[in-house]
Formats: C-alpha cells, structure tokens, sequence
C-alpha cells in the first residue's frame, strides 16, 4: 500500500451500493469535503437515500457516470454486480474501491480519526478491517477534539514563522520546540 491524501476539490467520485457500509463512505466523503459526487442506489435504501439527499441517483451507474469519476466506492452489493462494476473501472482507468473484496479494489480505506485538518489513519491493507477498527478507536481515545485547536495553534505559529523567512529546516526545529513545550507526547 502506498499512502496518499486527495485534494477533495479535485475528487469526482460515485458511489455504488446500499446498507451501512455505503452509508459510511457517503459520510467518509462528507468529512473530507468531497463535494463532487453521486451516490447510485439499486433498490430501496431509506437510510442511504436520506444521507446522499440530491445527490441520489436510482439504479446503477451507466458508462457515461463512472467515466466521469476519477474514484469509484461501491459497498453492499451482490458479487456479480461490484465485480462488473470493477471491471468497467478498470476498462476506464478510474480507481476503484469495492468493500470486503481486496481483488477488484485499486486502493482501500483507512479506519480514520478527523480532529479538524488533522487526519489520522489505520489500515491492514484490506486484511482486517476489524484491527482497522479497533486502532481507530484506540486513536480516538489517545487524540480528543483538544488536537483541533492544537493543530491551528501550530498552523497559525508556523504562517508566522514563515512570514519572518524561516526556511524548511528552521520551520521542523520550531515545530519540534512548541511540541516539546506544549508536552504533547510525554
């Protein structure tokens, strides 16, 4: 696995699916700011149908949507369906995450921790999410809703600090220093 983060204005994304598990990723793009996104809904789905509001689509992607999309997240959908649905992907070269079938995914999703702009993550790869699950929520209780404001404490001493002219190794020293300070870990 190669970690990366999206620009969230640059994401165009559709989502495939029904139940909890599209339900979360519709949210997952919420808190990141993806605001670019369709959710395709086959069948009913109360829950998921209240949480894309406008952006619910009934029924499948056709070829124009997923060419559209440059990231793809389908959950909840029976294996003949998400596998076509990969395999178009693919023929497109849109990247593609499928829930709980690591063979037809491009990438996978992190359990995540969101404290403001500050992002933290877990992952196994696809190879359990429970253990995913269960970091995330260690995280959770090691990193509370205090690092928000910490983190724009240090964002807005380091605009500072870059106003005055310090280059890149000068800005990690301070960094390290005001963390040191603060006594954030230890």
């Amino acid at each position: 696995m190669y970690p990366i983060l999206f620009d969230p204005a640059r994401v165009r994304a559709v989502v495939v699916g029904r139940g909890v598990g599209a339900v979360r990723r519709v949210t997952g793009l919420e808190a990141a700011g993806v605001t670019d996104f369709n959710v395709f809904v086959p069948g009913a789905d109360a829950e998921l149908a209240a949480v894309a509001g406008a952006r619910l689509r009934p029924g499948l992607p056709e070829r124009p949507d997923l060419e559209a999309a440059n990231m793809i997240l389908v959950a909840g959908l029976e294996d003949r369906v998400a596998e076509g649905i990969a395999r178009a992907a693919r023929e497109l070269g849109v990247a593609i995450n499928v829930e709980d079938r690591t063979q037809w995914c491009d990438f996978h999703l992190p359990a995540t921790v969101r404290r403001g702009d500050l992002l933290l993550t877990a992952s196994t790869g696809g190879r359990s999410p429970g253990l995913a699950r269960a970091l995330r929520r260690h995280l959770e209780g090691l990193f509370g809703p205090e690092w928000e404001g910490r983190l724009d404490a240090l964002a807005k001493a380091r605009e500072a600090w870059r106003a005055e002219g310090s280059d890149p190794s000068e800005l990690s020293k301070r960094t390290q220093e005001w963390i040191d300070r603060e006594g954030w870990f230890g």
